[in-house]
């Protein structure tokens, strides 16, 4: 399992999926964003709603968090809030001393661009393709004092064990475990967000996955009291907003809690019905499904994913590119998980793109018919594609 020295590689770090849906992209079905679809909930934009009367009173996090301390049953000296997960990793880059951090990928790039951007010289484990992109331990150097994993993975959709990720935990080590994605996981089994017997662990959640609430920017840190104080000294003063506290403190809630797990157990269902209909891709056209998918995505390596992912624009469905990510190349695509009416009309899509990517476009995807039958619906006459939810 290879490491190296990063020095952005050629890899754009700042590149994110919803790219794939800004200005032309507006009108496409968006498979790109990991957002859940149809969301937020109508009982979460009243409580939203209901908040905007206070703005004028400077954001009072007491409350949020409290809730969020409740939630995973931990002291509120261990959490902090913050302006999603995004802003995390700049305080972790800015407010902690740091040696030789590394980072294992491929997984989401903005901890490594915010700890290049703070000044730090990132090593990088890069997991391999032929290990199904699986943690081994023993790949992380001894004397790498912060160390960054995604779980599940963004974007390879891995699950890594518990206790395989607690295994990096080193005296003088900062482990920093990404779980931005874990409440898409039934049960969120192999979490670190509830335990204090880990040294150095400092857990990440985002809360604009699962509400759709990426326009909002809400998500928290759970660390040791000493590391929470140095991040909230990086931090600067409100920076959550009022309505993103009121959100906090309702996505945490007895009754959003059981809705989150209602919809990771419809997304592990939906993700299955894509991952099948992809598989039917494997033997004639040479894709590659990374499994076991255990995230609200799928990635897969297939020929010619580049052309293949312009044709699918034409017909109406954005995806997002792997080739950004370090460990990855141009071969790759990371497909969102959506209903299965979109998911069938996606993977007729695909069977013409591939079809056009393979012609090199003659003829324009328009006219190329499908080269299997159609899936069966599992729902109403599907629509024409709309626009996304949320970027």
């Amino acid at each position: 399992m290879p490491t190296e020295e990063a020095a952005g590689g050629g890899h754009d770090l700042r590149h994110h999926g919803d790219a794939e849906v800004r200005d032309d992209g507006s009108k496409l079905t968006d498979l790109a964003v990991n957002v859940r679809a149809d969301t937020p909930p109508g009982w979460l934009l009243d409580r939203i709603a209901a908040s905007l009367p206070s703005l004028a009173a400077y954001p009072d996090g007491r409350a949020a968090r409290a809730a969020v301390a409740a939630r995973h049953g931990l002291p509120v000296e261990r959490v902090l809030l913050t302006a999603g997960a995004a802003e995390a990793f700049v305080l972790l880059a800015r407010g902690l001393e740091v040696r030789r951090p590394v980072v294992v990928h491929p997984q989401f790039t903005e901890p490594e661009a915010a700890l290049r951007d703070a000044g730090h010289t990132v090593g990088r484990v890069l997991l391999r393709e032929e290990d199904g992109f699986r943690l081994d331990a023993a790949a992380v150097p001894e004397d790498a004092d912060l160390v960054v994993i995604g779980n599940p993975t963004n974007p390879t959709s891995v699950l890594h064990p518990a206790g395989t990720i607690a295994g990096l935990a080193r005296p003088g080590r900062t482990l920093v475990v990404d779980e931005a994605f874990m409440d898409a996981v039934p049960g969120e089994r192999e979490s670190l967000a509830d335990r204090t017997d880990v040294p150095g662990l400092v857990v990440l959640r985002s809360l604009t996955k699962t509400w759709g609430l990426a326009g909002l920017r809400i998500g928290y840190v759970l660390a040791g009291p000493g590391t929470i104080a140095r991040l909230e000294r990086a931090q600067p003063l409100w920076p959550v907003s009022t309505p993103a506290l009121t959100a906090a403190e309702a996505c945490v809630s007895s009754q959003a809690l059981a809705e989150a797990g209602h919809a990771a157990r419809r997304i592990a269902k939906d993700r299955d019905h894509l991952v099948a209909g992809l598989r039917e891709f494997a033997c004639t056209d040479g894709l590659r499904v990374v499994e076991p998918a255990e995230g609200s995505f799928v990635l897969v390596r297939l020929p010619r994913a580049a052309g293949v992912r312009r044709a699918l624009r034409d017909l109406g469905f954005a995806v997002r590119r792997g080739d950004t990510f370090p460990g990855l190349g141009e071969e790759w695509l990371r497909i969102a998980v959506r209903d299965r009416t979109t998911v069938n009309r996606f993977l007729q899509a695909l069977d013409r793109a591939m079809t056009v990517a393979g012609d090199g476009g003659v003829g324009g995807p328009g006219v190329v018919p499908p080269r299997r039958p159609a899936p069966p619906s599992s729902g109403p006459r599907p629509e024409p594609p709309r626009a996304p939810s949320s970027a």
